[in-house]
């Protein structure tokens, strides 16, 4: 995650800010949890089947983009089966050691959740093969031809696995896992139900239309509807009487620069750059990125997935180019680009301009 991902409202990445807010606001059973209907009822039969043979739960993977609930539904699994968490991430496991010793610590039907499980080390990894099939990991004492492998077996327990980026887990370890889900976006309908719930557990007045107004501009995701709340309901103390309407919402998310469709500052002034300054492209990443002053890096993992997802943007092989979508967002068409300039909303004339193709 970039700097500048760090300080905007809409990135579904956690910030700091979150850490409390987010536990105070999780749901804490399947019956709780908003949304995702599909993998709740799917889990909950694995669950209960295994409650009901009295044996630890089959592995679990969830995967998805980030912000929609996935560590929230590990701590529920625990809790649905009544026992411990363990808590961890890919990017800690540096070394097979702290595999081992994390692993022959947990107790018996513990779940041991990792975060991030595509960022495992790959010697961790193969050490997590063995373990997750047969319940053993191999220590291996010496060095050299004197080398001894120390088998150790392991209690049963369940991990639950949580990737981004599930392209990226190997074959091996993605065919251990006896339940795989992957989590959507979820429609307005439910995040208007799930600002609702944090509104009452927050004790803020929420009306229909308050709740409706921060829904639709959330991108989707659970994670930035609460953070819309919290920065709302702190203008709903600061400039009215604490009740959230629409008119309300409006008004706090304009100062924080998130317009009706979701997109903040950053994702304004790159999709500004490629319709405006470069005739709707197509355009290379590293020549938008300069146009708006950002990284490479930064234009193309925190802004571009939300303009692609949006049909704003479309990425092609010449390069990024702007859709009718993106032209009409701006009060223009590209048929109106031409020698003659090109007219926007605020009526100012663009001429066109040669761009490289570089990608």
């Amino acid at each position: 995650m970039t700097f500048e991902d760090e300080e905007r409202l809409v990135s579904p990445q956690p910030l700091e800010e979150d850490n409390a807010a987010e536990g105070a606001l999780r749901p804490h059973s399947l019956d709780e949890f908003i949304g995702q209907q599909r993998v709740r009822s799917q889990l909950g039969l694995v669950l209960k089947a295994a409650k009901q043979a009295d044996r630890s739960a089959d592995h679990v993977l969830l995967s998805g983009p980030p912000g929609l609930g996935k560590t929230t539904l590990a701590m529920i699994v625990a809790a649905e089966l009544g026992v411990p968490l363990r808590i961890s991430s890919g990017p800690a496991i540096s070394h097979a050691g702290d595999l081992a010793a994390l692993l022959t610590s947990l107790q018996p039907g513990e779940v041991l959740f990792l975060d991030e499980i595509h960022r495992l080390a790959r010697p961790a990894e193969e050490m997590l093969y063995l373990a997750m099939e047969d319940y053993r990991v191999d220590v291996i004492v010496g060095k050299g031809p004197g080398a001894t492998a120390i088998p150790l077996e392991l209690p049963r327990f369940t991990l639950v696995g949580a990737t981004t980026r599930a392209g990226l887990l190997p074959g091996p370890l993605r065919d251990r896992f006896g339940f795989t889900a992957h989590m959507e976006f979820y429609d307005e309908a439910d995040l208007e139900l799930i600002v609702a719930r944090s509104a009452d557990l927050l004790g803020v007045q929420l009306d229909k239309s308050g709740a409706a107004e921060i829904a639709g501009r959330s991108r989707g995701t659970p994670r930035i509807v609460n953070r819309l709340l919290r920065r709302v309901r702190d203008y709903a103390q600061v400039h009215g009487d604490g009740t959230i309407d629409r008119q309300t919402a409006q008004a706090a998310l304009a100062l924080f620069e998130v317009d009706e469709d979701g997109l903040d500052r950053l994702d304004r002034s790159v999709l500004e750059a490629l319709v405006k300054s470069f005739g709707g492209g197509p355009a290379g990443l590293s020549t938008l990125a300069v146009a708006v002053g950002e990284e490479p890096e930064t234009v193309e993992s925190v802004v571009e997935p939300f303009l692609v997802r949006k049909g704003l943007m479309m990425r092609t092989p010449r390069g990024r180019v702007a859709t009718a979508a993106a032209w009409e967002y701006f009060g223009t068409t590209p048929d109106a680009f031409g020698g003659s300039g090109n007219t926007t909303r605020a009526g100012q004339a663009v001429l066109p301009i040669e761009v490289d193709e570089e990608g």
